[in-house]
């Protein structure tokens, strides 16, 4: 059930604020010439902690968007715990909600999962003014990607994804995500996995492990 906002709006809050009353597949998205911006509700059978693989679920569906969508010299990866990058710079981010001061055991009613994506810098943008970050028209992106196609690709790969973590467990939504995580120094040396009862980033290394939770920036 898509739900149109204009631009300035922000899909994740309209999201939350509609889950309650209609649940499951409500779908809110911006228009706007810049970003592209949506929100989905999700309905979780799963208690909070491991229903969290949702966001790495979501990461997944938005970078495989950009795989197909372009230019195939684009190198599309993951900054732990919610960045998507383009040839290595930041330029997105996923987002997840949950109903307030749920317990990481209990099933929550609801879930939101969201996605931001740059499309292009304000006019007048000087290069150079944001190290680190860039936006799909600076990567050869074509401008008919714009935030309706991007949210519909998104939307078609998150189903994909959750239908294969619901036929096979976590492993088809983690291994995608590992193998696209931008490696930090912390990281180097580590074998690298997802604790599917939590999201949390497993680092294991001479016999000791180490865990990163999502909300680790």
């Amino acid at each position: 059930r898509p739900v149109a906002l204009r631009e300035g709006a922000d899909a994740m809050a309209r999201a939350v604020a509609l889950a309650p009353e209609q649940g499951a597949g409500t779908l809110a998205w911006v228009g706007a010439l810049r970003r592209a911006e949506a929100a989905v509700v999700l309905e979780p059978e799963l208690p909070l902690g491991a229903a969290r693989l949702a966001l790495h679920a979501a990461a997944n569906a938005l970078a495989d968007a950009l795989v197909a969508l372009g230019p195939p010299e684009a190198a599309v990866g993951l900054r732990w715990p919610d960045r998507l990058l383009l040839n290595g710079a930041a330029c997105g981010r996923l987002r997840l909600a949950a109903p307030p001061g749920i317990a990481e055991e209990t099933v929550p009613d609801w879930l939101v999962v969201g996605m931001e994506l740059r499309l292009a810098f304000p006019e007048g943008h000087e290069p150079g003014l944001l190290p680190g970050e860039t936006a799909l028209a600076e990567e050869g992106f074509d401008p008919e990607v714009d935030g309706p196609a991007l949210t519909a690709a998104w939307a078609r790969h998150l189903m994909a994804q959750f239908d294969a973590w619901q036929s096979r467990g976590a492993a088809p939504v983690a291994e995608p995500f590992l193998a696209r995580l931008e490696e930090t120094p912390a990281m180097r040396g580590a074998r690298r996995g997802i604790d599917p009862a939590s999201g949390a980033l497993v680092l294991e290394r001479d016999g000791a492990r180490q865990r990163i939770g999502m909300e680790a920036a």
